[in-house]
């Protein structure tokens, strides 16, 4: 059975949001989809601990079984591990399955998952055979260029995966030794989008319309891929889907609208992880919002220090007015 990527029924460039470790948990990638995106994809979750059952791997991987446009990314250096997990998430709902090859985190490298996997090729395609064999749902691969300037190997991994039934790539424009440093070079992702008849997406530096577009136009990419430029922005995603297409782009929310916003994410987060974990994992997100929205650094301290979370809704209106409305 052949199932359709979600996007594939919409119009115009495709915009994913990418997984991202602490961050696109089920609470985020839900607010990011409710302004509208490709593809959104969970944190990376390890494949021997999601089978084990590990309680925060299960957390990672909840998608929540009426979410559709939403992608789990797995990773490990096992195959059968691999495959036993790609089967359970997809009984759970998963609609694709990506593949991570490359997360350059050293303690993800030093276990001989992620970018590590650009290394051996061969051992490789013996995970991405397992995880296709094991589902019927879509199999996505991320990775990057390569393992480091000597090593552009992504074209190669590309076709072989491609071979093996992978149905999209996506290529963060660094390779692993850089792991987030310098500028994504986006027009060696070129190379990947010539090896293989498939999508392939261009992930790096995606800030803005203006970066999508380059993007596109350096490496001939079918669609991009959106990480930290969404952080306090989740409405960025559907901002540059509109740009690209053309349509009006829709304005970021301000004030009341805002305030609503993120006190329905922040709620969200105390009910997904409890209430002393959320609050601790709310500020990263609280403290994203206000850069975005420049509020002031007092109202900043005192939100992101308050331990009630009704002191803390009741800060949302100063923690996200521009700086000179609070001094107003």
């Amino acid at each position: 059975m052949t199932v359709p990527f979600p996007f594939e029924a919409g119009a115009g460039c495709p915009v994913l949001l990418a997984p991202m470790a602490g961050i696109t948990d089920l609470p985020f990638r839900r607010v990011v989809a409710g302004f509208g995106a490709a593809l959104v994809v969970s944190e990376m979750v390890a494949s021997e601990d999601m089978v084990r059952a590990r309680p925060s791997t299960r957390a990672k991987a909840e998608l929540g079984v009426a979410d559709g446009q939403t992608a789990v990314q797995l990773a490990g250096r096992d195959a059968w591990w691999m495959g036993e997990a790609a089967r359970m998430l997809a009984d759970q709902g998963a609609r694709v399955i990506d593949i991570n090859m490359g997360c350059p985190a050293k303690k993800v490298v030093g276990g001989l998952s992620g970018s590590a996997l650009m290394r051996d090729l061969d051992h490789a395609l013996s995970l991405i055979d397992a995880v296709v064999a094991a589902v019927d749902v879509p199999v996505t691969l991320k990775t990057r260029l390569g393992w480091d300037e000597a090593c552009h190997n992504a074209p190669e991994l590309a076709r072989r995966a491609v071979g093996a039934g992978v149905k999209m790539v996506t290529i963060h424009g660094r390779t692993r030794c850089q792991f987030y440093k310098g500028r994504a070079d986006w027009a060696a992702i070129a190379p990947v989008v010539r090896a293989v008849d498939v999508p392939v997406v261009a992930n790096g530096d995606i800030t803005g319309a203006q970066a999508a577009r380059q993007a596109l136009a350096q490496s001939g990419a079918g669609g991009v891929m959106v990480g930290r430029g969404a952080q306090g922005r989740p409405w960025l995603l559907a901002q540059i889907a509109a740009s690209l297409s053309g349509r009006p782009v829709p304005p970021a929310p301000q004030g009341a609208e805002l305030v609503a916003l993120v006190g329905a994410h922040y709620d969200a987060m105390l009910g997904f992880y409890g209430r002393d974990l959320g609050l601790r994992v709310a500020r990263k997100h609280l403290g994203w919002y206000a850069d975005a929205a420049g509020g002031c650094a007092l109202a900043r301290r005192a939100a992101l220090t308050a331990t009630n979370p009704a002191q803390v809704l009741a800060l949302l209106p100063d923690l996200l007015a521009p700086m000179q409305e609070v001094a107003a």
